[in-house]
């Protein structure tokens, strides 16, 4: 009987991953747009893009470094929240938020730019606060892109392998997701248990890219 616990694992750390960056991605793009100084707004954007062009070992491996046992964001978790982040079902959010985060923070990012200047300082002139006019201004009106990320994430995180291996392990039934499942199937010899999680990935996946496609084309007939 195929253990169906990968899959299961993999669909919550995928929302939970996907209900994080999704914040993040529009907070950053829009703290990123709003900076005045411009080399340290290429800089800090170059790093917040740069999980996307780095092996996903990689990431691990700095996720990794960053949460050990010895290291100051390890310690806090361990000593204040007593809970260790590495080889936990956490890290597997966070590994899928990590690798994916780029998407979403992009696409928000390039939503943002293509709104008019004029959008903003009327919201201004009306007293709306700054996260008003994020919130009830900038999201609507770039909600193609803002959408778009978010489906691009999601789908990541669903795929996330490296930084996952590295950072949480591959644990049955706690930190094997279907990409690690799929590879400990295919090491055994196990391919039609293999099988069955690649055609659970590629159905979502194919759901979400069709749904995407879908949404896209609703906006191109209304500005039609």
């Amino acid at each position: 009987m195929t253990d169906l616990s990968p899959v299961w694992i993999s669909l919550r750390t995928t929302a939970a991953a996907s209900l994080i960056t999704f914040f993040l991605g529009i907070l950053a793009a829009w703290w990123v747009l709003r900076m005045k100084n411009r080399w340290l707004k290429v800089i800090l954007d170059g790093i917040l893009t740069v999980p996307l062009v780095l092996p996903p070992t990689v990431a691990g491996f700095f996720l990794l470094y960053l949460f050990g046992a010895n290291r100051p964001a390890g310690r806090f978790f361990i000593e204040v929240l007593g809970y260790q982040i590495p080889f936990s079902w956490w890290a597997t959010v966070i590994a899928a938020a990590a690798v994916s985060f780029p998407l979403m923070y992009r696409s928000a990012k390039a939503g943002f730019q293509q709104l008019e200047q004029g959008l903003v300082d009327e919201a201004k002139l009306m007293g709306l606060g700054d996260f008003r006019i994020l919130w009830q201004i900038l999201v609507p009106c770039s909600l193609p892109s803002v959408v778009s990320g978010f489906i691009l994430a999601l789908t990541r995180g669903l795929g996330e392998y490296g930084a996952t291996a590295m950072l949480a392990g591959n644990i049955p039934g706690k930190t094997r997701t279907m990409p690690l499942a799929v590879y400990s199937q295919v090491a055994a010899g196990h391919m039609k248990e293999a099988w069955i999680y690649v055609a659970v990935i590629l159905a979502i996946a194919l759901w979400a890219v069709c749904l995407l496609g879908l949404f896209a084309e609703k906006e191109e007939g209304i500005r039609l």
